[in-house]
């Protein structure tokens, strides 16, 4: 072979493995800490606090509080049977607790955690639970019956329950009035308006179908909706309108967005983060990355301060074998494995 043949060719090749390396995707974001609680039991959605950097970490039959500066459990919010959700009303200085199996939701205060009050909800199995500045309510999603419980935060009282139509999974709030929740069984997202307490109109997801997990653009008026056909649908939610449909993980049952790197999040019970990055300016939404986490990490929380995200997870054993009652067995979590897992942004 001809030497200066040779020699090109070696340039060559060591170009490409250059380029390659500057072309590799490098993640935007790396588990920093695997923070241990104590318990064991099934857990669901989790909270920040930014204005005390606590996170709400939902449990088995309590909801765990981490100082996110110490990493230590500072509390608890105890006797939350079946508990799935938080919402924080930080101008009453109290957190609702949505308790499944109770049909009800505790009442805490945000500073000492002690529990002021039960509520007794107008549905079965409160769900998703949220906040609701513009009226002043906290509004939970019943998902054995179909509908949502409203609560009065000044007074701890029951003023309204609204027809659902369908499952409700999880909602959003545009703080103007209008409240928007995934309807699974459906393949919709419901609109109610917080002014007559009444679902207003029924927006279809298609090709998004099983959503479950939601998030909120405020100033772009974008909702980010995580579906169980492994799809993000992004819709305007001013119109109903259908813009995206990005590919996400499997198993996605939470999302976030954060208004200040513009990216969309869905926790996704495959062992991925999925992280759209919007431009609005283009009106698009691009995959940025899949960052890994752990199998059964399906739920999120992020603190818009620091821009971290928190997911709660466990280690589990292997699943049985599948017998004629359980096709589909899940795998058991293992004891004293729960954490939660500390995602951060990678400086660069």
């Amino acid at each position: 072979m001809n030497k200066s043949i040779l020699l090109l060719g070696c340039s060559a090749l060591l170009g490409i493995a250059a380029a390659a390396r500057q072309t590799a995707p490098v993640s935007n974001y790396s588990i920093v800490n695997k923070l241990p609680l104590s318990g064991d039991g099934g857990w669901d959605y989790c909270t920040v606090d930014d204005s005390t950097g606590r996170l709400f970490v939902s449990h088995g039959t309590q909801v765990q509080v981490v100082d996110l500066a110490t990493k230590q459990q500072v509390g608890v919010i105890p006797d939350t049977k079946g508990v799935h959700g938080i919402a924080l009303v930080r101008e009453m200085n109290k957190a609702y607790v949505s308790d499944g199996r109770d049909t009800a939701v505790t009442v805490a205060d945000l500073t000492t955690l002690s529990v002021l009050k039960k509520i007794h909800v107008s549905g079965i199995n409160p769900d998703a639970i949220i906040y609701d500045p513009f009226s002043h309510c906290v509004f939970t999603f019943n998902g054995k019956t179909g509908n949502s419980t409203v609560i009065d935060v000044k007074t701890d009282s029951i003023i309204a329950t609204i027809p659902l139509g369908g499952k409700p999974e999880y909602p959003a709030s545009n703080c103007t009035g209008k409240i928007f929740v995934n309807i699974e069984d459906k393949d919709q997202v419901a609109v109610i308006n917080t002014e007559s307490m009444r679902v207003e109109k029924n927006w279809p997801l298609a090709p998004g179908a099983g959503p479950s997990a939601m998030a909120i653009d405020n100033q772009a008026h974008r909702l980010f909706i995580g579906c169980h056909n492994k799809l993000m649908v992004v819709m305007d939610a001013t119109t109903g309108k259908v813009l995206a449909t990005p590919p996400i993980g499997e198993g996605v049952d939470a999302a976030v967005f954060d208004p200040v790197t513009q990216r969309a999040f869905c926790s996704n019970g495959d062992g991925t983060i999925t992280v759209i990055q919007q431009n609005t300016k283009r009106n698009s939404y691009a995959v940025l990355e899949n960052i890994v986490t752990q199998k059964g990490a399906r739920t999120m929380a992020l603190n818009p301060k620091t821009h971290y995200l928190y997911l709660p997870d466990a280690e589990f054993d292997e699943a049985p074998a599948p017998t004629a009652d359980k096709p589909h067995p899940r795998a058991p979590v293992k004891p004293g494995t729960f954490m939660i897992l500390e995602v951060a942004p990678v400086e660069k």
